[in-house]
Protein backbone atom coordinates (compact mmCIF):
# COMPACT_ATOMS: atom_id res chain seq x y z
CA UNK A 1 0.00 0.00 0.00
CA UNK A 2 0.97 3.47 -1.11
CA UNK A 3 0.52 5.95 1.66
CA UNK A 4 -0.53 9.25 0.11
CA UNK A 5 0.00 12.38 1.80
CA UNK A 6 1.14 15.11 -0.95
CA UNK A 7 -0.56 15.19 -4.10
CA UNK A 8 1.22 17.43 -7.34
CA UNK A 9 -1.63 18.43 -9.84
CA UNK A 10 -0.75 19.64 -13.26
CA UNK A 11 -3.82 19.49 -15.65
CA UNK A 12 -4.89 20.99 -19.15
CA UNK A 13 -8.58 19.48 -19.09
CA UNK A 14 -9.97 20.33 -15.62
CA UNK A 15 -12.84 17.97 -16.28
CA UNK A 16 -14.11 16.89 -12.80
CA UNK A 17 -10.95 18.35 -11.69
CA UNK A 18 -11.97 20.62 -8.50
CA UNK A 19 -14.19 17.42 -7.06
CA UNK A 20 -11.33 14.90 -6.83
CA UNK A 21 -9.14 17.54 -5.66
CA UNK A 22 -11.98 18.04 -3.11
CA UNK A 23 -11.87 14.57 -2.34
CA UNK A 24 -8.15 14.57 -1.73
CA UNK A 25 -8.35 17.18 0.10
CA UNK A 26 -10.74 16.08 2.40
CA UNK A 27 -8.32 12.86 2.72
CA UNK A 28 -6.17 15.10 4.59
CA UNK A 29 -3.33 14.91 1.19
CA UNK A 30 -1.77 18.36 1.02
CA UNK A 31 -2.42 19.91 -3.12
CA UNK A 32 0.73 21.21 -4.30
CA UNK A 33 -0.30 22.62 -8.16
CA UNK A 34 1.17 24.34 -11.08
CA UNK A 35 0.11 27.64 -12.42
CA UNK A 36 -3.17 27.35 -13.94
CA UNK A 37 -4.08 24.37 -11.68
CA UNK A 38 -3.52 25.92 -8.70
CA UNK A 39 -5.53 29.41 -10.23
CA UNK A 40 -8.24 27.06 -10.82
CA UNK A 41 -8.59 25.02 -7.85
CA UNK A 42 -8.60 28.38 -5.69
CA UNK A 43 -10.97 29.28 -7.30
CA UNK A 44 -13.30 26.67 -6.67
CA UNK A 45 -12.61 26.88 -2.97
CA UNK A 46 -9.78 24.27 -2.77
CA UNK A 47 -6.98 24.80 -0.89
CA UNK A 48 -3.78 24.39 -2.52
CA UNK A 49 0.27 25.49 -2.29
CA UNK A 50 1.97 26.54 -5.61
CA UNK A 51 4.92 24.67 -7.05
CA UNK A 52 6.97 27.65 -7.06
CA UNK A 53 6.29 28.32 -3.19
CA UNK A 54 6.87 24.42 -2.84
CA UNK A 55 10.35 24.30 -4.51
CA UNK A 56 11.09 27.78 -3.77
CA UNK A 57 11.10 28.54 -7.42
CA UNK A 58 9.84 31.50 -10.04
CA UNK A 59 8.35 29.90 -13.84
CA UNK A 60 10.18 31.13 -16.13
CA UNK A 61 9.69 31.53 -20.23
CA UNK A 62 6.10 31.88 -20.00
CA UNK A 63 5.45 28.91 -18.11
CA UNK A 64 7.22 26.44 -19.97
CA UNK A 65 10.21 25.71 -16.89
CA UNK A 66 7.83 25.24 -13.75
CA UNK A 67 7.99 21.61 -12.90
CA UNK A 68 11.17 20.66 -14.03
CA UNK A 69 13.23 21.32 -11.17
CA UNK A 70 14.83 18.88 -8.96
CA UNK A 71 13.12 19.09 -5.65
CA UNK A 72 10.25 18.25 -7.63
CA UNK A 73 11.45 15.55 -9.60
CA UNK A 74 13.80 14.23 -6.47
CA UNK A 75 10.65 13.97 -4.81
CA UNK A 76 8.45 12.06 -6.86
CA UNK A 77 11.69 9.39 -7.65
CA UNK A 78 12.88 8.69 -4.54
CA UNK A 79 12.61 5.26 -3.07
CA UNK A 80 11.04 5.12 0.42
CA UNK A 81 12.89 2.00 0.75
CA UNK A 82 16.31 3.31 0.29
CA UNK A 83 18.06 5.31 3.44
CA UNK A 84 20.05 7.03 0.95
CA UNK A 85 17.34 8.95 -0.93
CA UNK A 86 15.19 9.68 2.15
CA UNK A 87 18.10 11.34 3.72
CA UNK A 88 18.66 13.16 0.87
CA UNK A 89 15.14 14.26 0.20
CA UNK A 90 13.45 14.07 3.34
CA UNK A 91 9.62 13.82 4.49
CA UNK A 92 8.67 17.29 3.57
CA UNK A 93 9.86 16.78 0.00
CA UNK A 94 8.20 13.83 -1.22
CA UNK A 95 5.26 13.72 -3.58
CA UNK A 96 3.40 10.69 -2.74
CA UNK A 97 0.89 11.22 -6.13
CA UNK A 98 1.32 12.63 -9.24
CA UNK A 99 -2.11 14.15 -11.34
CA UNK A 100 -1.34 14.89 -14.98
CA UNK A 101 -3.34 15.83 -18.12
CA UNK A 102 -1.14 16.81 -20.99
CA UNK A 103 -1.32 19.47 -23.30
CA UNK A 104 -3.89 18.63 -26.31
CA UNK A 105 -1.16 17.91 -28.83
CA UNK A 106 -3.58 15.50 -30.85
CA UNK A 107 -6.57 17.53 -30.44
CA UNK A 108 -4.78 20.65 -32.19
CA UNK A 109 -3.14 18.99 -35.10
CA UNK A 110 -6.67 18.41 -36.21
CA UNK A 111 -7.83 21.56 -36.12
CA UNK A 112 -8.22 23.21 -39.77
CA UNK A 113 -5.49 25.70 -40.56
CA UNK A 114 -3.53 24.95 -37.87
CA UNK A 115 0.25 26.03 -38.22
CA UNK A 116 3.40 23.87 -37.53
CA UNK A 117 4.42 26.58 -34.87
CA UNK A 118 1.22 26.26 -33.01
CA UNK A 119 0.96 22.33 -33.36
CA UNK A 120 4.88 22.68 -31.66
CA UNK A 121 3.38 24.74 -28.79
CA UNK A 122 1.43 22.23 -27.94
CA UNK A 123 3.91 19.46 -27.00
CA UNK A 124 4.35 19.40 -23.41
CA UNK A 125 7.25 18.56 -22.02
CA UNK A 126 6.75 18.83 -17.98
CA UNK A 127 3.74 17.26 -17.93
CA UNK A 128 5.17 14.15 -19.89
CA UNK A 129 8.03 14.25 -17.06
CA UNK A 130 6.40 14.10 -14.30
CA UNK A 131 4.35 10.93 -16.02
CA UNK A 132 7.18 9.37 -16.33
CA UNK A 133 8.72 10.20 -13.36
CA UNK A 134 6.14 9.07 -11.23
CA UNK A 135 4.62 6.03 -13.68
CA UNK A 136 8.88 4.62 -12.66
CA UNK A 137 8.95 4.86 -9.13
CA UNK A 138 4.89 3.22 -9.09
CA UNK A 139 6.07 1.13 -5.82
CA UNK A 140 5.95 4.34 -3.95
CA UNK A 141 4.24 6.75 -6.22
CA UNK A 142 0.82 6.69 -7.24
CA UNK A 143 0.15 8.52 -11.02
CA UNK A 144 -3.69 9.60 -12.17
CA UNK A 145 -3.27 10.40 -15.92
CA UNK A 146 -6.66 10.42 -17.74
CA UNK A 147 -9.76 12.35 -15.90
CA UNK A 148 -11.71 8.96 -16.12
CA UNK A 149 -9.36 7.60 -13.73
CA UNK A 150 -10.54 10.29 -10.72
CA UNK A 151 -13.52 8.23 -9.44
CA UNK A 152 -11.62 5.11 -9.23
CA UNK A 153 -8.86 6.12 -7.44
CA UNK A 154 -10.67 8.25 -4.87
CA UNK A 155 -13.03 5.45 -3.50
CA UNK A 156 -9.81 2.91 -2.81
CA UNK A 157 -8.35 5.73 -1.10
CA UNK A 158 -11.46 6.16 0.80
CA UNK A 159 -11.75 2.58 1.26
CA UNK A 160 -7.92 1.99 2.30
CA UNK A 161 -7.86 5.45 4.51
CA UNK A 162 -5.54 7.11 2.30
CA UNK A 163 -3.55 4.24 1.05
CA UNK A 164 -3.00 3.45 -2.50
CA UNK A 165 -3.46 -0.29 -3.07
CA UNK A 166 -0.23 -1.77 -5.57
CA UNK A 167 -2.00 -3.38 -7.80
CA UNK A 168 -3.66 -0.15 -8.67
CA UNK A 169 -0.61 2.02 -8.82
CA UNK A 170 1.13 -0.81 -10.67
CA UNK A 171 -2.58 -0.30 -13.61
CA UNK A 172 -2.07 3.40 -12.97
CA UNK A 173 1.75 3.51 -14.09
CA UNK A 174 0.99 1.14 -17.15
CA UNK A 175 -1.67 3.74 -18.14
CA UNK A 176 0.54 6.80 -17.73
CA UNK A 177 3.38 5.08 -19.80
CA UNK A 178 0.84 4.19 -22.61
CA UNK A 179 -0.31 7.65 -22.54
CA UNK A 180 3.55 8.86 -23.12
CA UNK A 181 3.69 6.33 -25.60
CA UNK A 182 0.71 7.86 -27.71
CA UNK A 183 1.69 10.86 -27.13
CA UNK A 184 5.32 10.48 -28.41
CA UNK A 185 3.86 8.59 -31.34
CA UNK A 186 1.64 11.10 -32.61
CA UNK A 187 3.92 14.03 -32.43
CA UNK A 188 6.71 11.71 -34.66
CA UNK A 189 3.75 10.79 -37.00
CA UNK A 190 3.00 14.85 -37.41
CA UNK A 191 6.53 16.03 -38.07
CA UNK A 192 7.54 12.70 -40.28
CA UNK A 193 7.62 14.13 -44.14
CA UNK A 194 4.40 11.89 -44.74
CA UNK A 195 2.82 9.91 -42.01
CA UNK A 196 3.96 6.01 -41.30
CA UNK A 197 6.01 6.58 -44.48
CA UNK A 198 6.47 3.40 -46.46
CA UNK A 199 10.37 2.86 -46.77
CA UNK A 200 10.65 4.78 -42.92
CA UNK A 201 13.07 2.61 -40.68
CA UNK A 202 11.11 3.03 -38.31
CA UNK A 203 7.47 3.51 -37.82
CA UNK A 204 5.11 3.50 -35.09
CA UNK A 205 1.10 2.87 -34.74
CA UNK A 206 -0.94 4.10 -32.68
CA UNK A 207 -5.00 2.57 -32.05
CA UNK A 208 -6.82 2.02 -29.55
CA UNK A 209 -9.73 -0.32 -28.80
CA UNK A 210 -12.88 0.77 -30.45
CA UNK A 211 -14.55 -2.31 -29.05
CA UNK A 212 -14.47 -6.18 -28.35
CA UNK A 213 -15.93 -8.77 -30.63
CA UNK A 214 -17.63 -11.50 -29.67
CA UNK A 215 -15.29 -13.96 -31.59
CA UNK A 216 -12.76 -14.15 -34.46
CA UNK A 217 -12.97 -15.83 -37.92
CA UNK A 218 -14.05 -18.39 -35.62
CA UNK A 219 -15.72 -18.90 -32.32
CA UNK A 220 -12.55 -20.60 -30.38
CA UNK A 221 -10.81 -17.26 -31.70
CA UNK A 222 -10.64 -13.82 -29.42
CA UNK A 223 -11.26 -10.47 -31.57
CA UNK A 224 -11.19 -6.80 -31.10
CA UNK A 225 -11.72 -3.77 -32.85
CA UNK A 226 -8.87 -1.64 -33.27
CA UNK A 227 -8.95 1.94 -34.23
CA UNK A 228 -6.38 4.79 -34.98
CA UNK A 229 -6.04 6.92 -31.62
CA UNK A 230 -4.96 10.20 -33.37
CA UNK A 231 -5.97 11.83 -36.65
CA UNK A 232 -9.14 12.52 -38.14
CA UNK A 233 -11.11 9.20 -38.65
CA UNK A 234 -12.27 8.30 -41.88
CA UNK A 235 -13.27 4.84 -43.76
CA UNK A 236 -14.59 1.72 -41.28
CA UNK A 237 -13.50 4.63 -38.68
CA UNK A 238 -16.52 6.31 -39.10
CA UNK A 239 -18.63 3.42 -39.31
CA UNK A 240 -22.05 4.00 -37.84
CA UNK A 241 -24.46 1.06 -36.42
CA UNK A 242 -28.10 2.17 -36.85
CA UNK A 243 -29.25 -1.30 -36.06
CA UNK A 244 -28.84 -5.35 -35.88
CA UNK A 245 -26.61 -7.71 -33.87
CA UNK A 246 -23.34 -7.16 -32.95
CA UNK A 247 -20.94 -6.64 -35.91
CA UNK A 248 -18.51 -9.75 -35.66
CA UNK A 249 -15.15 -9.74 -36.86
CA UNK A 250 -15.93 -11.53 -40.19
CA UNK A 251 -18.92 -8.92 -40.92
CA UNK A 252 -16.03 -6.04 -40.92
CA UNK A 253 -13.42 -7.92 -43.17
CA UNK A 254 -16.35 -8.31 -45.69
CA UNK A 255 -17.65 -4.63 -44.90
CA UNK A 256 -14.27 -3.14 -45.71
CA UNK A 257 -13.92 -5.02 -48.62
CA UNK A 258 -17.30 -3.82 -50.35
CA UNK A 259 -16.07 0.25 -48.99
CA UNK A 260 -13.12 -0.17 -51.15
CA UNK A 261 -14.42 -1.26 -54.15
CA UNK A 262 -17.41 1.29 -53.63
CA UNK A 263 -14.92 4.33 -53.88
CA UNK A 264 -13.87 3.54 -57.37
CA UNK A 265 -16.88 4.29 -58.61
CA UNK A 266 -18.53 7.44 -58.62
CA UNK A 267 -22.29 6.51 -60.76
CA UNK A 268 -24.83 4.56 -58.33
CA UNK A 269 -23.07 1.26 -57.69
CA UNK A 270 -23.75 -1.96 -55.46
CA UNK A 271 -21.44 -4.30 -54.38
CA UNK A 272 -22.29 -8.00 -53.04
CA UNK A 273 -19.37 -9.82 -50.81
CA UNK A 274 -19.49 -13.27 -48.88
CA UNK A 275 -16.70 -14.97 -47.22
CA UNK A 276 -14.11 -11.56 -48.28
CA UNK A 277 -15.06 -12.81 -51.77
CA UNK A 278 -17.17 -10.77 -54.86
CA UNK A 279 -20.28 -12.23 -55.60
CA UNK A 280 -21.50 -9.14 -57.87
CA UNK A 281 -20.98 -5.73 -58.66
CA UNK A 282 -22.73 -3.25 -60.49
CA UNK A 283 -23.75 0.37 -61.60
CA UNK A 284 -26.57 1.74 -63.19
CA UNK A 285 -28.77 4.99 -62.96
CA UNK A 286 -30.26 4.15 -59.49
CA UNK A 287 -29.13 2.24 -56.62
CA UNK A 288 -32.14 -0.07 -56.66
CA UNK A 289 -31.07 -1.55 -60.31
CA UNK A 290 -27.43 -1.62 -59.52
CA UNK A 291 -28.62 -3.54 -56.49
CA UNK A 292 -31.15 -6.16 -59.06
CA UNK A 293 -28.00 -6.76 -61.29
CA UNK A 294 -25.34 -7.02 -58.86
CA UNK A 295 -27.58 -9.56 -57.49
CA UNK A 296 -28.31 -11.28 -60.49
CA UNK A 297 -24.60 -12.02 -61.23
CA UNK A 298 -24.26 -15.06 -58.14
CA UNK A 299 -27.84 -14.61 -56.43
CA UNK A 300 -26.96 -18.52 -54.95
CA UNK A 301 -23.59 -16.63 -53.01
CA UNK A 302 -25.62 -13.71 -52.53
CA UNK A 303 -27.66 -15.17 -49.73
CA UNK A 304 -26.30 -14.09 -46.39
CA UNK A 305 -23.93 -11.60 -48.42
CA UNK A 306 -23.15 -7.90 -47.44
CA UNK A 307 -24.57 -5.28 -49.67
CA UNK A 308 -22.74 -2.14 -50.01
CA UNK A 309 -24.00 1.14 -51.37
CA UNK A 310 -22.04 4.54 -52.27
CA UNK A 311 -25.71 6.40 -52.54
CA UNK A 312 -28.35 6.76 -49.82
CA UNK A 313 -30.97 4.06 -49.36
CA UNK A 314 -34.61 5.19 -49.66
CA UNK A 315 -37.64 3.25 -48.87
CA UNK A 316 -37.83 1.64 -52.51
CA UNK A 317 -34.60 0.31 -51.84
CA UNK A 318 -34.69 -1.02 -48.01
CA UNK A 319 -38.05 -2.58 -49.66
CA UNK A 320 -35.74 -5.06 -51.83
CA UNK A 321 -33.14 -5.35 -49.46
CA UNK A 322 -35.35 -7.17 -46.80
CA UNK A 323 -36.78 -9.54 -49.19
CA UNK A 324 -33.95 -11.89 -49.03
CA UNK A 325 -31.84 -12.43 -46.39
CA UNK A 326 -28.36 -10.45 -45.83
CA UNK A 327 -26.09 -10.35 -43.32
CA UNK A 328 -25.18 -6.30 -43.61
CA UNK A 329 -26.08 -3.56 -45.15
CA UNK A 330 -24.08 -0.71 -46.08
CA UNK A 331 -24.13 3.20 -47.54
CA UNK A 332 -23.49 6.68 -46.95
CA UNK A 333 -26.45 7.13 -45.42
CA UNK A 334 -30.26 5.38 -44.74
CA UNK A 335 -33.55 7.76 -45.18
CA UNK A 336 -35.43 7.74 -42.50
CA UNK A 337 -38.74 5.69 -44.02
CA UNK A 338 -36.05 2.92 -44.77
CA UNK A 339 -34.53 3.04 -41.48
CA UNK A 340 -38.16 1.77 -40.04
CA UNK A 341 -38.64 -0.62 -42.97
CA UNK A 342 -35.23 -2.61 -41.95
CA UNK A 343 -36.74 -2.31 -37.98
CA UNK A 344 -38.66 -4.90 -39.04
CA UNK A 345 -35.90 -7.51 -39.50
CA UNK A 346 -34.01 -6.25 -35.80
CA UNK A 347 -31.13 -8.86 -36.72
CA UNK A 348 -30.35 -7.49 -40.34
CA UNK A 349 -27.09 -5.30 -39.29
CA UNK A 350 -27.11 -1.75 -40.86
CA UNK A 351 -24.12 0.77 -40.92
CA UNK A 352 -23.44 3.59 -42.80
CA UNK A 353 -19.62 5.41 -43.16
CA UNK A 354 -19.27 8.94 -43.77
CA UNK A 355 -17.98 9.04 -48.09
CA UNK A 356 -15.09 10.92 -48.32
CA UNK A 357 -15.21 14.29 -50.04
CA UNK A 358 -11.50 13.21 -52.18
CA UNK A 359 -9.63 9.93 -53.46
CA UNK A 360 -7.57 8.88 -50.00
CA UNK A 361 -4.43 8.13 -50.21
CA UNK A 362 -2.59 5.85 -47.27
CA UNK A 363 -0.72 2.94 -45.77
CA UNK A 364 -1.93 -0.30 -45.56
CA UNK A 365 -0.35 -3.08 -43.13
CA UNK A 366 -0.86 -7.00 -43.22
CA UNK A 367 0.76 -9.21 -40.92
CA UNK A 368 2.78 -12.00 -41.56
CA UNK A 369 3.60 -14.94 -38.07
CA UNK A 370 5.96 -13.03 -36.34
CA UNK A 371 6.76 -9.56 -38.73
CA UNK A 372 4.63 -6.85 -40.56
CA UNK A 373 3.74 -5.63 -44.48
CA UNK A 374 3.60 -1.92 -45.63
CA UNK A 375 2.43 -0.87 -48.71
CA UNK A 376 0.89 2.54 -50.44
CA UNK A 377 -3.03 1.98 -51.08
CA UNK A 378 -3.57 0.63 -54.74
CA UNK A 379 -5.62 3.88 -55.72
CA UNK A 380 -4.40 4.34 -58.92
CA UNK A 381 -6.69 2.24 -61.64
CA UNK A 382 -5.36 2.87 -64.81
CA UNK A 383 -1.41 3.62 -65.94
CA UNK A 384 -3.14 5.60 -69.15
CA UNK A 385 -6.73 6.79 -70.22
CA UNK A 386 -7.85 5.35 -72.17
CA UNK A 387 -5.45 2.33 -72.14
CA UNK A 388 -3.98 1.25 -75.19
CA UNK A 389 -5.48 -1.14 -77.75
CA UNK A 390 -3.70 -3.56 -79.67
CA UNK A 391 -5.65 -5.98 -81.22
CA UNK A 392 -6.97 -5.17 -85.16
CA UNK A 393 -10.25 -4.69 -83.85
CA UNK A 394 -11.28 -1.25 -82.00
CA UNK A 395 -13.74 -2.04 -79.04
CA UNK A 396 -17.37 0.05 -79.52
CA UNK A 397 -18.06 2.30 -77.38
CA UNK A 398 -20.36 -0.22 -75.26
CA UNK A 399 -17.80 -2.46 -74.97
CA UNK A 400 -14.84 0.35 -73.73
CA UNK A 401 -17.76 1.64 -71.23
CA UNK A 402 -17.90 -2.07 -70.28
CA UNK A 403 -14.15 -2.61 -70.13
CA UNK A 404 -13.34 0.13 -67.73
CA UNK A 405 -16.40 -1.44 -65.59
CA UNK A 406 -14.98 -4.73 -65.29
CA UNK A 407 -11.23 -3.34 -64.71
CA UNK A 408 -12.64 -1.48 -61.59
CA UNK A 409 -14.93 -4.73 -60.87
CA UNK A 410 -11.29 -6.90 -61.42
CA UNK A 411 -9.50 -4.53 -59.20
CA UNK A 412 -11.35 -5.47 -56.24
CA UNK A 413 -11.77 -9.74 -56.77
CA UNK A 414 -9.25 -12.16 -55.14
CA UNK A 415 -6.18 -12.97 -57.51
CA UNK A 416 -6.12 -14.31 -60.06
CA UNK A 417 -9.27 -12.44 -61.26
CA UNK A 418 -10.88 -12.56 -64.60
CA UNK A 419 -14.92 -10.69 -64.75
CA UNK A 420 -17.14 -11.27 -67.68
CA UNK A 421 -19.17 -7.54 -67.33
CA UNK A 422 -22.17 -6.41 -69.72
CA UNK A 423 -24.10 -3.23 -69.54
CA UNK A 424 -21.81 -2.23 -66.53
CA UNK A 425 -23.13 -5.21 -64.24
CA UNK A 426 -20.57 -8.48 -63.57
CA UNK A 427 -21.84 -11.52 -64.95
CA UNK A 428 -19.81 -14.18 -64.08
CA UNK A 429 -16.59 -13.76 -62.00
CA UNK A 430 -13.72 -16.05 -61.65
CA UNK A 431 -11.32 -15.48 -58.43
CA UNK A 432 -8.84 -16.70 -55.79
CA UNK A 433 -7.69 -20.08 -58.80
CA UNK A 434 -3.95 -20.92 -58.67
CA UNK A 435 -4.01 -20.17 -62.54
CA UNK A 436 -5.50 -17.74 -64.85
CA UNK A 437 -7.05 -20.29 -66.78
CA UNK A 438 -8.78 -21.44 -64.25
CA UNK A 439 -10.10 -18.73 -63.45
CA UNK A 440 -11.58 -18.24 -66.68
CA UNK A 441 -13.49 -21.17 -66.08
CA UNK A 442 -14.95 -20.56 -62.91
CA UNK A 443 -16.08 -17.11 -64.53
CA UNK A 444 -17.38 -18.68 -67.90
CA UNK A 445 -19.51 -21.59 -64.89
CA UNK A 446 -21.01 -18.61 -62.85
CA UNK A 447 -22.08 -16.63 -65.91
CA UNK A 448 -24.51 -19.67 -66.27
CA UNK A 449 -24.80 -19.32 -70.34
CA UNK A 450 -24.72 -15.91 -70.09
CA UNK A 451 -21.41 -14.95 -71.42
CA UNK A 452 -21.99 -14.87 -74.84
CA UNK A 453 -21.69 -10.89 -75.59
CA UNK A 454 -19.84 -9.74 -72.74
CA UNK A 455 -16.25 -8.29 -71.89
CA UNK A 456 -13.82 -9.78 -69.96
CA UNK A 457 -11.32 -8.28 -67.19
CA UNK A 458 -8.36 -9.91 -66.01
CA UNK A 459 -6.13 -8.41 -63.01
CA UNK A 460 -2.89 -9.74 -64.52
CA UNK A 461 -1.53 -10.57 -67.66
CA UNK A 462 -2.23 -13.78 -69.83
CA UNK A 463 0.81 -15.73 -69.46
CA UNK A 464 -0.18 -18.01 -72.32
CA UNK A 465 -3.08 -17.78 -75.29
CA UNK A 466 -5.60 -20.59 -73.56
CA UNK A 467 -7.02 -18.38 -71.20
CA UNK A 468 -7.92 -15.92 -73.78
CA UNK A 469 -9.14 -18.23 -76.26
CA UNK A 470 -11.29 -20.13 -73.64
CA UNK A 471 -13.13 -16.78 -73.48
CA UNK A 472 -13.54 -16.53 -76.99
CA UNK A 473 -15.00 -20.16 -77.39
CA UNK A 474 -17.46 -18.57 -74.33
CA UNK A 475 -18.72 -15.54 -76.71
CA UNK A 476 -16.91 -12.55 -74.69
CA UNK A 477 -15.94 -10.07 -77.29
CA UNK A 478 -13.36 -7.97 -75.82
CA UNK A 479 -10.28 -8.02 -73.26
CA UNK A 480 -8.75 -5.68 -70.51
CA UNK A 481 -5.23 -6.74 -69.10
CA UNK A 482 -2.64 -4.96 -67.93
CA UNK A 483 0.29 -6.86 -70.30
CA UNK A 484 3.46 -7.11 -69.92
CA UNK A 485 4.00 -11.30 -71.10
CA UNK A 486 6.67 -12.15 -72.76
CA UNK A 487 3.91 -14.04 -75.25
CA UNK A 488 1.88 -10.70 -75.15
CA UNK A 489 2.57 -11.34 -79.62
CA UNK A 490 0.86 -14.77 -78.84
CA UNK A 491 -2.13 -13.68 -76.96
CA UNK A 492 -2.95 -10.44 -79.33
CA UNK A 493 -2.66 -12.70 -82.23
CA UNK A 494 -5.21 -15.00 -80.47
CA UNK A 495 -7.30 -12.40 -80.01
CA UNK A 496 -7.17 -11.02 -83.95
CA UNK A 497 -7.87 -14.69 -84.62
CA UNK A 498 -11.28 -14.38 -82.55
CA UNK A 499 -11.80 -11.24 -84.27
CA UNK A 500 -11.65 -9.76 -80.47
CA UNK A 501 -10.83 -6.31 -79.26
CA UNK A 502 -8.10 -5.94 -76.16
CA UNK A 503 -6.68 -3.32 -74.48
CA UNK A 504 -3.64 -2.89 -72.02
CA UNK A 505 -3.50 -0.81 -69.30
CA UNK A 506 0.00 -1.06 -68.37
CA UNK A 507 -0.77 -2.05 -64.60
CA UNK A 508 -2.16 -5.01 -62.59
CA UNK A 509 -4.28 -5.17 -59.78
CA UNK A 510 -3.13 -8.45 -57.38
CA UNK A 511 -5.45 -8.86 -54.51
CA UNK A 512 -4.04 -11.55 -52.12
Amino acid sequence: MITIKRALLSCHDKTGLETFAQGLADLGVELIASGGTAEFLTTHGVRVKSVEAFAGITEQLDGRVKTLHPKIHAGILARRDDPAHMKSVGTAGLIDLVVVNLYPFERTIQKPGVTLAESIEQIDIGGVALLRAAAKNFAHVGVVSRTEQYPTVIQALRESRGQLPEPLARQLALSAFETTSRYDTAIAAYLAPTNNRTGADDVSLDVRRRQPLRYGENPHQQGVWYAPAAGPAWGLGTLSQLQGKELSYNNLLDIDAALRCLLDFDEPTCAIIKHNSQCGVASAITPSQAYERAYACDAESAFGGIVGFNQPVDAALAQQLTSTFLEVVLAPSIEPQAVALFGKKPNLRVVTVEWPSARVDGREWRQLLGSWLMQDMDRTVLASDPPKVVTKRQPTPQEQADLLFAWKAAKHVKSNAIVLARDRATVGIGQGQPSRVGSVRLAIEKAAGKSAGTVAASDGFFPFPDGLELLAKAGVTAVIQPGGSIRDAEVIAAADRANLAMLMTGIRHFRH
